[in-house]
């Protein structure tokens, strides 16, 4: 979406120092000159090279260029970059939420109920019994009448044409936003669900839950890609959950249960709130920009030099705990329920 806000809107630094008459409105107090502009020729050359990717089938070069276009907000609002301004990354910021909202609102209005949104996306709630053909024609033609929408209001409004081009990207199946611990809501950019690829195949996609998630150990990521896909498929699970406590206790997942973190400071640097990762790295016999270690009952310990048994609790706590939990509680279950019938069968 930033990317073609920032064509669209002439977003960009040389425009809005040198705005000219009828300039394009931004926000706070920016304006942008409608001819004066390089960032918006350079998105549009890009956007040309990814279309070329597209057709070519070259998934590889499509993405790549898809980063490079999407970095140019990025170094917009760093500090480090020498054209930083508030003023472009707001203007950027502030009118994606603008063009969100409205979608959403016309969206609602048209009886397509929005049951989340973030940045650059939204989901809607089609309901139970639609076919998997009639979801991916309903979106397809959404996307068209949004589209349509939005180049008659930006041409009635600013007399400038629309590159916003909103798709239709995926229908899922089954969908699960899972709540933050302690909260009633589900949080932004944390979502599980089922999609059907193009072979026909279920595939479970993740986004910001401990299974894409480099700082969660394997462990915890199979142990949830595993669970959701019993829950979402009415499959058996606690007997699952049951096994893997066992498996775990008996030390039978212990290559399982490693963490991996990077060094960003040489050790000494580290003085005061001394985190997990550099705790094993100062009891490591040889020590790199990344270090691996487990949890023992004496603290953190690298795995090439650990001389204290693990601490499986923490593992059941801290690993496995909030990776069920963000499910179980839909089903009116807890991982605590389980965990306590095993420790009846003792």
């Amino acid at each position: 979406l930033y990317p073609s806000i920032i064509r669209t809107f002439r977003i960009d630094p040389l425009g809005m120092a040198r705005p000219g008459e009828n300039p394009l409105p931004g926000f706070l107090q920016a304006h942008f000159s409608r001819d004066d502009h390089i960032l918006p020729e350079l998105i549009s050359e890009l956007w040309q090279q990814r279309d070329q990717a597209k057709q070519r089938i070259n998934k590889p070069l499509s993405q790549a260029v898809k980063i490079i276009m999407n970095s140019f907000y990025g170094v917009l609002g760093s500090g480090g970059c020498r054209f930083y301004d508030p003023r472009l990354a707001s203007s950027i910021t502030l009118r994606g939420h603008q063009i969100i909202t409205e979608s959403r609102t016309w969206l609602e209005q048209h009886g397509y109920p929005v049951i989340y949104g973030d940045t650059d996306s939204l989901f809607v709630l089609l309901g139970p019994g639609v076919a998997e053909a009639q979801a991916q024609a309903t979106g397809r033609e959404l996307a068209g009448r949004l589209n349509r929408r939005w180049q008659l209001k930006l041409q009635r409004d600013f007399h400038i044409e629309s590159f916003l081009e909103i798709e239709f990207e995926t229908h899922f199946i089954r969908f699960l936003m899972p709540t933050i611990r302690g909260s009633e809501t589900g949080s932004k950019k944390r979502y599980a669900g089922y999609v059907r690829s193009g072979d026909g195949e279920f595939e479970l996609i993740f986004k910001g839950l401990e299974s894409v998630r480099s700082d969660w150990t394997e462990l915890a990521r199979r142990f949830q890609r595993e669970l959701y896909r019993r829950v979402f498929f009415h499959q058996p699970y606690r007997d699952y959950v049951l096994t893997t406590l066992a498996a775990l206790r008996a030390g039978e997942l212990d290559d399982k249960l490693i963490y991996r973190k990077r060094l960003r400071r040489r050790i000494d640097e580290y003085q005061h709130n001394i985190p997990p990762h550099v705790q094993a790295a100062r009891k490591a016999a040889k020590v790199g920009r990344w270090i691996s270690y487990l949890i023992t009952i004496n603290g953190p310990e690298p795995v090439d030099n650990r001389s204290s048994p693990i601490d499986y609790q923490h593992y059941i706590d801290r690993q496995l705990a909030p990776a069920a939990d963000g499910i179980l509680h839909f089903i009116d279950d807890s991982f605590e329920r389980i965990s306590a019938d095993q420790l009846n069968l003792f």
